[in-house]
């Protein structure tokens, strides 16, 4: 069944009145191959909607669309990533641990090393496809940083890298 969602009220004006942010999307080489990673190592729920793509999901209404475009997908810069929350900083680790074990068998390219970072301790990860992924656990409520508001002002300009360290 699917659940339709009210328009959120807003304290400002926009172009767009949106319900939510649905999906957004991402490149594979192989449809088959990528969803084996995505269903078996990430846990996401994975349907074949299209000739040329996937969807992927996580209880959420959220969804992301692997796109097969072969092997022309291009290298991904790990600013650009996808998220995933995990209950514990052990829960990070033992996936940390996993990803360095099953690297060979999901294709997993790099995997960089789990630290505590802008407060969530988490890692990142390059798939097979030059995706690259976070696993973290962040203890605080996301509705929380929303609800605070802005805490750096707007006018700060923002000047260093934000590099992740490796």
């Amino acid at each position: 069944m699917t659940q339709v969602l009210a328009a959120p009220q807003k304290s400002h004006s926009s172009i767009i009145n949106p319900m939510l942010l649905s999906h957004g999307t991402l490149m594979c080489k192989d449809l088959a191959n990528s969803r084996r990673f995505y269903e078996e190592f990430l846990g996401l729920e994975v349907v074949r909607h299209a000739r040329p793509a996937m969807m992927l999901r996580l209880k959420t209404g959220m969804y992301v669309v692997a796109v097969c475009i072969g092997e022309k997908v291009p290298n991904q810069h790990v600013l650009t990533h996808w998220g995933l929350n995990v209950a514990t900083r052990a829960e990070v680790d033992r996936a940390h641990a996993e990803a360095h074990r099953l690297k060979g068998k999901y294709g997993i390219q790099r995997i960089n090393k789990a630290l505590e970072r802008h407060g969530a301790y988490g890692f990142y990860f390059q798939d097979l496809d030059n995706n690259w992924w976070e696993i973290q656990h962040e203890p605080r409520a996301i509705d929380d940083f929303f609800d605070r508001g802005d805490i750096v002002d707007m006018s700060v300009v923002a000047t260093d890298s934000a590099e992740p360290q490796e």
